[in-house]
């Protein structure tokens, strides 16, 4: 079992940056997979990155690449999302998520930990 708890959302200007941090705890919560999805209200999660247990793979979703950056600690217990010239479209609430696995996952039905979320506001 392990338990995520995100961190570091509120509100930002357009252009802006914000960093989300996420804490994994439990059993062996550094050798999770971990990813971070967005939602807003009507919609379908939306995969945003990807980073490996290892922290070697990264994979970001079409609409944040070049402006997200995802990383973890030494410890690879808590993933960061350091979010730059933020945009209103990327307002939504932000979900960590977490699978044992070495494979690449971008799904929600791929995941199988989840936190409470984080909402992040960008103002116009």
């Amino acid at each position: 079992q392990v338990r995520l708890e995100e961190s570091g959302g509120g509100l930002a200007q357009a252009g802006g940056s914000l960093t989300l941090s996420c804490t994994a705890s439990g059993n062996h919560g550094y050798s999770y997979s971990m990813g971070w999805l967005r939602q807003t209200p009507g919609k379908e999660r939306e995969f945003v990155a990807f980073i490996s247990w290892s922290g070697g793979n990264k994979v970001y979703g079409e609409s944040v690449r070049g402006r997200f950056t995802i990383s973890r600690d030494d410890a690879k217990t808590t993933v960061h999302l350091q979010m730059k010239n933020l945009k209103p479209e990327d307002t939504a609430v932000y979900y960590c998520a977490a699978r044992w696995g070495s494979q690449i996952f971008r799904t929600e039905t791929q995941f199988d930990y989840w936190g409470k979320g984080t909402l992040v506001t960008v103002s116009s």
